[in-house]
Formats: C-alpha cells, sequence, structure tokens
C-alpha cells in the first residue's frame, strides 16, 4: 500500500516517465499488460521522437530524477542478467554529477562537527569544491601543520532524500517480485536491499575511513597500491579528512602515454590488484570507476596506481570466497565439468540440475573467448550469455556478488583504455593458482600452523590431563550406555509381558462372556454347538484360566 506522503514524488517519478517516453515500458509489465491498448489514445504517443532509443531515454530519466536514481541505474548497469544490454550499456553512461552546495554550508558543517572555527585546524580551506557528487562533495584545505589535505563533507538534507526515495525503490521491488515472472529468481528486493546498504555505508565517513586503513595496511609498502592516509582526529561521521594525492587520472590516457608510462605494465598490475585484493584479503575497492583512480605521475616505468573514495568496499564470507576462487580457477583452465559440479555444490543452481548439460552448455558460451586479446571480447557480453545459460538451469543471481561483478566490469573497462592487448587469462591465472596453493596446498598446512602454535604451546601442558579426563569421561559413558542398554532390554521384556497378559485378559474375558450368553440361550443353542450346558462350563473354565493366568505376580 503506497502512503500518501509518498503521492507527491510518486505522480513526479510517472511525470518524469512520460516526458521521456517511457510509458510502453510501464505498459509492458504483467500488472498493467492488459491495459496496453491505452497506449495508442495518449496524445504524448502522437508527437514523440521516435528515433529516440529506449536505453537513452531510460537514462535522461533516471538522471532527472535525482542523484539517488543515478546511482540506482550504476548498480543496475552491472546486473546483466536483469537487463537487456541496450538498456545497461546506455545505463553504464550515467555520471554521478550533482549541483555542489554553497562552500559557505560546507564550512558550517565541518564547524558544526568539530565545535570550533575552522580556522582552529586549518590554515586554508578552499570553499569552491573540487568534486561534487550526490552523497558528499570535495573541499581542497592546508592544515596548520601545513599538510595538504582533501576535506570530503556530507551534503546537508541528503539521509531524508535517500529514506523517500529508497521508500518508494522497495514498493517497486514489491511489486517486481509479486508480479513480474522473473522476479522470485532475480530477487529485486534483496538488489534494493544491497543497493540501501550501499548508500548507507557511503553516508557514514567514518566508515568510509575506516574502509580506507584497512585498504591502506593491506597494501602497506606495496608497489602495486597507494592508498592516502586518513587523519583520524579530524573525521567525523560527516566530515572525513584525508591525505592529498597527486596523480594522472586513469583516463586520461594522452598524458599517460606522453609521461613515458608503461601501459602494458599498468594494465597487468590493475589487474593483479583486483586479485589480490577478492582473494588475498577478501576486501576489495568496489568503486573503481576512473574518477576514482589516478596513476603516480613520478614511476613512469614502474606504475604504481593511487585510489581515491573508499564508499563502497566489498566482502565475500569464507565459503563465497573459496568457491569463487576455485570457479576462476577450473574456468581459466577450461574444466567446465568442475564448474558446473561447483555452482551444484554451492547451491546457485537446483541439486537436481543434471551436470552434464549444465558442463555442454558453460562450454558453449566461454569456448570462443579463449586465446583472444580483451579488445576483441567483452565481459558484459560474456556474463549476458552466462545469465541467460543459467536461466535455463534456474540459476539464482548472488545479491552478494553483485559488487564484484560491477568491479569486474570497470576492471574490464580500464584494461580496454589502457592496453587493449592485455591477456587478462593469462594475467590472472597465477595470481589465482598462487591463492589455491596458499588455501589447500602444503604451504596452507603450514600457515595453519604457525597460526595455531601460540595456542598450542599455551595448552600443550595441559593436554596429559585433558587425556585422562577425556578417558575417564568415556569410560564413565560406556557404563551408563551399557546401564541404559540392560534397562532399555528390562523394558522391552515388561512390554512383551504386558502384551501377553493383555492378550489373555481379553481373550479370557471373551470365553467368559461366550459362555453366558450360551446360558442365556435356555435350550435354543444352535444344535452345531452340541450339548450346551457341558459348552457353558468350557468356555468359561477356559475364560477363567486365561484371567487366572494373566493376573499380576
Amino acid at each position: 500500500m503506497i502512503r500518501l506522503g509518498r503521492l507527491p514524488r510518486l505522480i513526479y517519478i510517472n511525470w518524469v516517465l512520460l516526458r521521456h517516453g517511457l510509458d510502453e515500458v510501464i505498459l509492458a509489465t504483467h500488472l498493467f499488460r492488459p491495459l496496453r491498448f491505452l497506449g495508442w489514445f495518449m496524445p504524448w504517443r502522437w508527437l514523440r521522437r521516435r528515433h529516440i532509443p529506449r536505453g537513452q531515454r531510460i537514462r535522461g530519466a533516471l538522471e532527472d530524477l535525482g542523484p539517488i536514481f543515478v546511482k540506482f541505474g550504476q548498480i543496475l548497469s552491472t546486473r546483466r542478467d536483469l537487463l537487456p544490454p541496450d538498456i545497461s550499456e546506455e545505463l553504464a553512461r550515467l555520471q554521478d554529477r550533482v549541483p555542489p552546495f554553497p562552500g559557505s554550508e560546507a564550512r558550517a558543517i565541518v564547524e558544526r562537527a568539530y565545535g570550533h572555527s575552522l580556522d582552529e585546524y586549518f590554515e586554508h580551506f578552499d570553499e569552491v569544491p573540487l568534486a561534487s557528487a550526490s552523497i558528499a562533495q570535495v573541499h581542497l584545505g592546508r592544515l596548520r601543520d601545513g599538510r595538504d589535505v582533501v576535506v570530503k563533507v556530507v551534503r546537508p538534507g541528503i539521509p531524508r532524500v535517500i529514506r523517500r526515495d529508497l521508500d518508494l525503490m522497495y514498493t517497486v521491488a514489491g511489486l517486481a517480485e509479486r508480479y513480474w515472472s522473473e522476479g522470485k529468481r532475480l530477487h529485486p528486493m534483496d538488489v534494493v536491499r544491497e543497493f540501501e546498504k550501499n548508500l548507507y555505508d557511503e553516508l557514514d565517513l567514518m566508515r568510509e575511513a575506516a574502509n580506507a586503513s584497512q585498504l591502506r595496511r593491506n597494501f602497506e609498502g606495496s608497489a602495486l597500491l597507494y592508498v592516502p592516509e586518513v587523519d583520524w582526529p579530524l573525521t567525523r561521521r560527516d566530515v572525513m579528512v584525508m591525505e592529498r594525492i597527486q596523480g594522472i587520472h586513469i583516463s586520461d590516457v594522452e598524458t599517460l602515454r606522453a609521461r613515458g608510462v608503461d601501459m602494458q605494465a599498468l594494465a597487468e598490475r590493475g589487474v593483479e590488484i583486483f586479485f589480490t585484493q577478492v582473494f588475498r584479503d577478501s576486501f576489495f575497492h568496489a568503486d573503481m570507476h576512473p574518477g576514482n583512480i589516478f596513476v603516480d605521475p613520478d614511476r613512469p616505468d614502474d606504475p604504481r596506481y593511487l585510489a581515491v573514495d573508499f564508499g563502497i568496499m566489498g566482502t565475500l564470507n569464507p565459503t563465497d570466497h573459496r568457491y569463487l576462487a576455485e570457479n576462476f580457477l577450473a574456468f581459466f583452465n577450461r574444466d567446465y565439468r568442475r564448474v558446473a559440479e561447483l555452482h551444484v555444490e554451492s547451491g546457485w543452481v537446483p541439486p537436481d540440475t543434471r551436470v552434464d548439460e549444465f558442463e555442454a552448455a558453460i562450454r558453449t558460451v566461454c569456448e570462443p573467448i579463449f586465446e583472444r586479446p580483451l579488445h576483441e571480447i567483452s565481459f558484459g557480453a560474456l556474463l549476458l550469455r552466462l545469465f541467460q545459460t543459467g536461466r535455463r538451469f534456474n540459476m539464482e543471481v548472488q545479491p552478494q556478488l553483485v559488487l564484484l561483478q560491477k568491479t569486474l566490469l570497470n576492471i574490464e573497462g580500464l584494461g580496454r583504455d589502457l592496453y587493449p592487448e592485455l591477456d587478462l587469462w593469462k594475467t590472472a591465472k597465477p595470481h589465482l593458482q598462487r591463492w589455491m596453493d596458499e588455501q589447500v596446498g602444503p604451504r596452507s598446512v603450514l600457515a595453519k600452523f604457525r597460526r595455531q602454535l601460540p595456542r598450542l604451546g599455551e595448552e600443550l601442558p595441559d593436554l596429559p590431563m585433558r587425556v585422562i579426563k577425556t578417558l575417564n569421561e568415556v569410560e564413565a559413558l560406556r557404563s551408563e550406555v551399557e546401564a541404559q542398554n540392560r534397562q532399555l532390554s528390562q523394558l522391552r521384556r515388561e512390554i512383551r509381558l504386558g502384551s501377553a497378559r493383555s492378550f489373555a485378559t481379553i481373550s479370557g474375558a471373551a470365553l467368559i462372556i461366550s459362555a453366558f450368553v450360551l446360558l442365556g440361550l435356555d435350550g435354543y443353542a444352535p444344535a452345531m454347538l452340541g450339548d450346551a450346558p457341558f459348552m457353558t462350563w468350557v468356555l468359561g473354565g477356559a475364560g477363567g484360566l486365561l484371567l487366572l493366568a494373566a493376573w499380576p505376580r
């Protein structure tokens, strides 16, 4: 049920959809399909510019609806299982460009967070924003100790906007699950729920600062990636202060080439960073679009990435982590049988799926792309075909892998721009193989033993007494089990005896009743019974004997 408070926003959304000529998208849904004929009577259809593709119209509508819908469109662009290719490719062009709010408001927010004048902490604070996005905007500053920093400030009033639009998204997702034939398999409510989690994670700058610190520790001293340092004393929930970095935007390929940067090494290191984050740390930067990635200009022969914006980070639980690594490795080894088995084992497809049929379907999709450079293949097309194949086998979408898929598509885009001849498979396979060796090989056993060694050293002196105590408990348990077995045997005997007594009692009573019935016939007994008085005594006597035998002793 739609609350009255949502109606104005809902009316505005419908107006935007109609203005962009998207009424046929609404009328094509299962719920409104019976009313589809009404579209021909809508005056705006007669004047519509039919040459504009539907993907462009949807992108334009999302941009008009505001930053939250733009962000949702960006997430949807990675869900090739949900959308046709023309729409997902158009949504991938969505840019999170939002008009900045006044620098004086940013200054006021920072001062309110600190409870003091900004001049007590900053030698200079630039009120002209460096960048502005839907959740926050960034300003340059210099601290009193002379360090150059960037100050990220949460946009005023954004929590209310998020809550308003998320309520409507949940309403639409609920209708989709109820009326859309693919709704139960594709989990639109889970998609919105994951989007909500990401939004609120971005809203808490303390969480983003913690993400940055963790990623910085993971790559401390690394030649692959540099993460700027967070200034914790000046960081609050709605204000984050971080070291300012100087680098070349990863999308500025001409400048990178002019500075002599080794583009092949840069592309290969991007792949290595991705697989290191996912499979070594299970903690990865999930918003790796070109605006958040820079290159260190002082190391052209030994290129190093510089990362910013850590609001969206992805994690994998141990089960998904392992299955995903094994899937990648089997995929790179072209072991499609193992890929199919892993999908069944992990529950991603129903347990009654025929592995041989699923294997053949995966081989048909994947085999043509091997041994081809990156510029000749597309992960987008590959993922779309894999999802189409999975739909035939009732494969359920895994919401926890959405961010990973989004990051993988970002990596594809970066690699295509930097070094189109990059062989992704050869670059990634050694990292996966090394990770698997560390997880299941002798090195893994030794590593686990080293991790457990301090605890073993602490508990080893108590081990003999624990063994003796355990043996005593086992002996006591065995004696208890034997006693219980004896009791069960006695109980079985008593049950059998009770059953026999019950049978004798019922039979004896039946014979005595028969004797009385025969006595009551008084000479009218059937001739076949012979002498009636004699039979009466026989039946009565037999019944009495049975009752005596059943009498408890």
